[in-house]
């Protein structure tokens, strides 16, 4: 058994959840990314891209996300490409966030009223104008809370990425508490950092719908 403070430990923790916090945003920046270019080219109406879409969306949303980071992981070397546990957890789940938040925003889209669309047509708008000065500006406002709120889901979205051997909160965790044979200690310490990052969030996220619930009224 290690002797290990418990700065020691606490310590050792907050090296690994700089990399919790690294996977997360990059995860929630590539994600955005890809769920909107989505976005866009199933709100354009072609009924085969709509249809593909749609499938991306339902196969990321009803399998494991572990599932997922293993075919990564372990199916990428089949077909000549070696990926790093960094690599495989941020490309898995970055698929993983962008299902969701096209799903997300699609609905932010889809309630922004008929009639905007059909005013900003009868202006002569095309379709990248009516979503760029008309659409996407309200939507915005809609789906800034949601989007908040997701980002929790994927900060502990992160902690399966130690299945695959990336070192972040959790698999540091675990390597800490096989040297000093104190988990309760160890993973109290995980369970707290994972709060310290993720409550802001819900707060910022429950604010947020409370101030846009107000200017609605």
């Amino acid at each position: 058994m290690s002797e290990f403070s418990l700065w020691d430990i606490v310590y050792n923790l907050l090296l690994a959840g700089r990399w919790t916090v690294l996977l997360s945003l990059s995860a929630f920046v590539l994600g955005g990314i890809v769920g909107l270019l989505l976005l866009m080219v199933r709100t354009a109406g072609n009924p085969w891209v709509v249809r593909f879409v749609r499938g991306y969306v339902e196969l990321f949303q009803g399998t494991p996300l572990l599932m997922q980071l293993f075919i990564v992981f372990f199916g990428l070397p089949l077909i000549g490409l070696d990926v790093s546990p960094w690599v495989a957890a941020t490309f898995g789940l970055t698929l993983f966030t962008s299902a969701f938040l096209t799903e997300i925003w699609r609905g932010c889209v889809e309630s922004v009223g008929r009639g905007q669309w059909e005013a900003s047509a009868s202006l002569g708008m095309n379709f990248t104008q009516q979503m760029r000065y008309i659409v996407l500006p309200q939507a915005l406002r809609i789906a800034i809370p949601p989007t908040v709120g997701f980002s929790v889901q994927v900060v502990k979205g992160t902690a399966v990425a130690s299945i695959i051997g990336f070192v972040e909160l959790t698999k540091a965790g675990t390597m800490i508490t096989n040297a000093t044979y104190a988990p309760f200690t160890v993973y109290g310490c995980v369970a707290v950092m994972y709060f310290l990052i993720c409550y802001p969030l819900s707060l910022f996220a429950r604010h947020l719908e409370g101030k846009f619930r107000n200017v609605a009224r």
